[in-house]
């Protein structure tokens, strides 16, 4: 009477380890956005940076040895995917590595959970592929890690090595960042998003108009220099000194003998 209860556990256990060894679906390639507006430029630095959208896509014109700046916005629970395309309308003299990097408001890197994030390409090849998939955006973490936070993300463009020959060479660049929202929200909330400080100072529009000549502004003292400067404190440290000097040697010299 045993035995069908054996085989039945057997066979749930079976079926339990095939779905823990069975891999998960692959993340289907972003696609853009009904009626999305294209973006047609890139900034070259992180202050730069071209700010575009989830489903946004980017078409941009540019040339060998750039730096193409994008940022994009990451709220708590999405996962993103950043897929780019460079390709070349010229012949090359050699073979090239590219590299797509990732990095949250506070300019960390990120790591990528998939995707071909430095391919190298032969001469012959006619574009490139480079992709990668971030982990899931936090609501919150500790302070020492470098987990994704909700903010501002930044995306860089740039090729690492080529043959000096082919610098400046025209390419056509196509990216799209794809935001899946599905995932858990941590039990958590961020105090405030990681967005760069881009809070800048205050531009003078007119200019200082010099003092007319002959007018007194300041009376008899104005000869004298601020007591905060270091002239006069460097003064009245020297004569210190030298006093302390006299006394000291006031103090130990001995007496002369009759």
């Amino acid at each position: 009477m045993r035995t069908p209860t054996i085989h039945g556990g057997a066979a749930l256990a079976a079926a339990g380890l095939a779905l823990l060894i069975a891999p998960a679906p692959a993340q289907a390639d972003p696609t853009p956005s009904p009626g999305a507006t294209p973006v047609t430029r890139a900034g070259t630095s992180f202050l730069t940076a071209t700010g575009i959208a989830a489903g946004q896509p980017v078409r941009v014109d540019a040339a060998t040895g750039d730096y193409l700046y994008w940022s994009f916005p990451g709220s708590a629970g999405e996962r993103h995917e950043i897929t780019a395309t460079v390709s070349f309308p010229q012949a090359r003299s050699g073979g090239s590595t590219w590299t797509l990097e990732v990095f949250d408001g506070l300019r960390r890197r990120q790591s990528c959970t998939a995707g071909a994030q430095t391919p190298t390409v032969d001469r012959s090849a006619g574009s490139v592929a480079l992709g990668c998939t971030l982990r899931q955006v936090r609501s919150w973490a500790e302070p020492w890690s470098a987990d994704p936070l909700p903010g501002t993300y930044y995306v860089r463009l740039s090729v690492v090595d080529l043959p000096e020959a082919d610098l400046g060479l025209p390419i056509d660049v196509e990216l799209l960042v794809g935001a899946d929202g599905a995932g858990s929200r941590d039990d958590g909330e961020l105090k405030a998003p990681l967005v760069p400080n881009t809070k800048a100072g205050a531009v003078l529009d007119a200019e200082p108009t010099a003092q007319p000549a002959g007018e007194d502004d300041g009376g008899w003292f104005d000869w004298l220099p601020d007591l905060g400067s270091r002239w006069i404190w460097s003064t009245v440290g020297g004569v210190l000194a030298a006093v302390a000097g006299v006394v000291g040697f006031a103090l130990t010299r001995r007496p002369r003998r009759r």
